[in-house]
């Protein structure tokens, strides 16, 4: 997937401007952040699940090597054939030498965040395998040649008239105009697909180091049909989604769907563990797990280490209000949201992705809602730190906060300064007190009038009102 996180600022005016867009990110409030909040209601003590989660998330980082080489050793006795990949590039070869080595002509897809990190579809395809997304919303987004705009709900941003055409133009049906004949349509178009593919591909939400299997949450049955129906399964992930045990699994399930879709549990969990055994009705011949660093070591032992927790449920996008407002392309790469505003940088180069770090308010929403309790706020204040210390931002920013700096040492001068700048203000508003225009801040008022400072700065006016 190409970087565009360049081009924030532009996109996401955009964005702004696009009410279909607006219409259906309202939708994030009720099918999301209303669901969710019932959904934790509903569990007894979530906070303390919530500490044990952020504890095995910490845990497994600070022994990462330990329970990725036993995680090794136990697919291997079941069966499975494990590849590591140190690069996005990497992790696209191995898949297709996979693909060119068992003569797979035809692979389906179940929804992977770190096949769009690798550009997987693009790199099959170059080598002559044809690729099909099983997951629905991806599905839909595979036929409008679009990225996901959401992690979870890779769709979020079309409306059903929207996937109606889409269908009616791609299918070459007459147009059905409801939701439950539209997804009719989208089984009876893939289900030939499952049947005929040689390969199927899925990610992993998680990966049990105790027993060597992979895991998947999903709530459409296609994650079953691609893991189970084709004679070669290939499990794409990161290496820091390791879990040590099958109970800590379990733990992270008490968390991850009522964070994700406000559920207590997914429709579907798929424990994929070794090849077909002998008397086995289904299950695939060959199963390769492809285990993708990519900027991921780099990480740790860092600040941003705590990135790492994350276990992709999307509870931060859906409550930040900068996510509410502009969507998920806007943000240009595979991660949108608070958790986009750490990733992108930290994988693809700060350099380009200079205004995701600021694409926050720091309200804090996401560390809250966090089942991991990453602190998102403070690691985007750290790489909005080291774009200042190297030179990244723009000189004026950089000369003000300077500015700034030297006056916040000296009271008297700082003092001086407020005095100045709030009668300033003041007459700059004229007698309705409303600002149309600041000097070094238009983005406050390119959209709304500025209220004015009262001509005093609180200092002033807490002393004339007694204030010692």
């Amino acid at each position: 997937m190409q970087v565009t996180s360049m081009y924030f600022k532009a996109r996401a005016r955009e964005k702004l401007r696009d009410e279909r867009l607006q219409q259906a990110l309202a939708r994030l409030q009720t099918n999301f952040v209303d669901a969710r909040a019932r959904a934790i209601a509903e569990l007894p003590d979530f906070e303390r699940f919530r500490e044990a989660a952020a504890q095995i998330r910490e845990r497994v980082l600070a022994h990462l090597d330990v329970y990725l080489e036993e995680f090794e050793k136990n697919a291997t006795a079941r069966g499975a054939e494990v590849h590591w990949a140190a690069t996005h590039q990497e992790a696209a070869r191995i898949v297709c030498e996979i693909a060119r080595r068992h003569g797979v002509r035809k692979a389906v897809k179940s929804k992977s965040m770190v096949s769009e990190e690798c550009d997987l579809n693009e790199a099959l395809q170059a080598a002559g395998v044809e690729v099909v997304e099983t997951d629905l919303g991806e599905y839909i987004l595979q036929l409008a040649h679009e990225p996901p705009s959401h992690i979870v709900a890779p769709v979020v941003h079309k409306n059903k008239d929207e996937i109606a055409e889409l269908f009616e133009r791609e299918h070459r049906r007459p147009r059905q105009s409801e939701i439950e004949a539209l997804c009719r349509e989208a089984r009876e178009v893939l289900r030939p697909h499952f049947l005929a593919a040689d390969m199927g591909i899925s990610g992993a939400n998680f990966f049990c180091a105790e027993t060597g299997s992979t895991l998947i949450v999903t709530n459409e049955g296609n994650g079953r049909m691609v893991t189970t129906l084709p004679r070669v399964h290939v499990a794409i992930t990161g290496i820091e989604k390791v879990v040590p045990t099958l109970e800590d699994l379990a733990t992270l399930l008490r968390l991850l769907p009522r964070s994700a879709t406000g559920q207590s549990i997914t429709n579907y969990v798929t424990l994929s563990t070794g090849v077909k055994g002998e008397g086995d009705l289904d299950g695939p011949e060959h199963f390769h797990i492809v285990l993708v660093d990519a900027g991921r070591t780099a990480l740790l032992g860092t600040a941003l280490q705590p990135m790492l927790r994350c276990i992709r449920c999307g509870a931060c996008m859906n409550h930040c209000p900068v996510y509410q407002s502009v969507g998920g392309h806007a943000y240009g790469w595979v991660y949108p949201g608070p958790m986009g505003s750490v990733l992108t940088p930290a994988y693809v180069g700060l350099e380009k992705a200079l205004d995701l770090p600021h694409a926050a308010t720091l309200c804090n929403q996401c560390g809250v809602v966090c089942p991991v309790k990453i602190p998102l706020p403070e690691l985007m204040r750290k790489l909005r730190e080291k774009q200042m210390e190297r030179g990244l931002r723009p000189w004026p920013e950089r000369a003000a906060l300077r500015a700034w700096a030297w006056l916040a040492q000296r009271p008297r001068a700082y003092a001086w300064a407020l005095r100045l700048g709030a009668r300033l203000l003041k007459r700059m508003a004229g007698e309705k007190g409303w600002l149309h225009w600041l000097p070094f801040g238009r983005g406050w008022t390119e959209g709304r009038d500025f209220p004015a400072p009262a001509g005093k700065t609180f200092r002033e006016l807490y002393r004339s009102r007694g204030g010692s």
